[in-house]
């Protein structure tokens, strides 16, 4: 039976986890401390206001969920949308279609808005679906699925008209693309901490606005808000409700005080030159980018793979031999790409370096100057 010691290194560029740093790796390591500790209650405070400067939002409910992604998403779901409800969902990849299986579990009345995998959805045919009884409207900011963007202007304004709220996946976009939830008019937003924050999946991001705040539910036990607000945010006393992951907050500590140091404009910056500068250097081995120009997620870059290669055996084979982890397609992209994550310590030259000559070695050993030439020219 195998030890920890021996999981074998891997550098992370498929679609999440992502490469962890040593700093967060150490701060994972600090002793654990109770869940009501005062010197832990200092540390929920600090991660608290640097997710709302991350996040940029002044929501006071800006605070990690004790769960996954998948479990932001559930309890967005759980404490802000009621049987009947009537939810518009915007559908171009496996995360839009996944909110709309939760909210069909839930009951809701769900209007989905299906677009091609690997296009953004118009506009203007999310606010053609809306109506007086439009509860709420949800949309996949970054779609993992594809590396897709989809652009959020105009809708919290159609949605607000309806008294609705605008609810938001931006799981893979945090710290990696450009995102201003309060300049979006997002009233409820959930993320994860596996992607561009580099920490080690386990914690969900979540923040809740003023107008979802007076929507909510207590329908689901362990996803309680207003308990979760207790423990949180308390004027005195933190109100026990579940036992918090200790050593997973003080990372995510970490992780955010790394974004901090950088500076998101920078952070922004450095992820949209990384993004260019990969599918420059794969276009030359015959790799291209799915999303067209001005959809792309610059946190996550979704290619087709040249019908010449076997792209599972290719991808079986940098995990294997190169110890290289990317992501295959999903859905009707299945056999047909390759997600590759640009996620904070991944939107490097260094990682990319290694990965395109790892590529470019088992596909067109004769290209891989040109295309390590093509990734240093996009970085320089």
């Amino acid at each position: 039976m195998p030890t920890v010691t021996e999981v074998p290194e891997r550098l992370l560029l498929g679609s999440g986890p992502s490469p962890v740093p040593e700093r967060i790796l150490k701060a994972l390591s600090h002793p654990t401390v109770g869940h009501l500790d005062p010197a832990f209650g200092a540390i929920q405070d600090d991660v608290a206001a640097m997710l709302r400067a991350t996040m940029k939002t002044d929501n006071k409910v800006t605070f990690p969920l004790s769960a996954t992604g998948s479990g932001g998403m559930q309890a967005m779901v759980d404490t802000l949308i009621a049987p009947g409800d009537r939810v518009v969902v915007g559908v171009h990849g496996a995360f839009g279609a996944r909110m709309a299986d939760a909210l069909g579990r839930a009951g809701a009345d769900v209007v989905k808005v299906d677009q091609e995998w690997g296009r953004a959805i118009p506009v203007e045919r999310l606010l053609e679906a809306l109506d007086d009884r439009t509860r709420a409207l949800f949309v996949v900011h970054g779609e993992t699925s594809t590396g897709v963007a989809q652009p959020l202007h105009g809708l919290s304004e159609a949605i607000r008209m309806r008294d609705g709220l605008f609810l938001v996946d931006c799981v893979t976009s945090l710290a990696g693309h450009t995102l201003d939830l309060d300049a979006a008019g997002v009233d409820a937003a959930f993320s994860g901490t596996q992607k561009c924050l580099n920490v080690p999946p386990g914690l969900a991001p979540f923040t809740l606005g003023d107008r979802a705040l007076a929507r909510l539910r207590r329908r689901s036990w362990y996803f309680d808000m207003q308990a979760m607000v207790d423990y949180w945010f308390a004027d005195g006393p933190r109100a026990y409700h579940h036992t918090a992951p200790i050593n997973m907050v003080y990372a995510l500590h970490e992780g955010l005080r790394i974004v901090r140091e950088e500076g998101l404009d920078a952070r922004w910056a450095r992820h949209a030159r990384a993004h260019d500068a990969l599918r420059r250097a794969l276009r030359v081995l015959g790799f291209e980018r799915l999303a067209p120009d001005g959809e792309q997620l610059s946190s996550l870059l979704a290619v087709r793979v040249p019908a010449s290669i076997d792209e599972a055996a290719v991808r079986g084979a940098l995990l294997k031999d190169d110890g290289i982890e990317v992501s295959g397609g999903l859905g009707p992209l299945a056999g047909q790409a390759w997600r590759i994550g640009v996620m904070g310590e991944g939107a490097r030259p260094e990682p990319q370096e290694r990965l395109v000559r790892a590529v470019a070695r088992r596909v067109a050993a004769s290209d891989e100057d040109a295309a390590v030439r093509a990734l240093e020219e996009a970085w320089a």
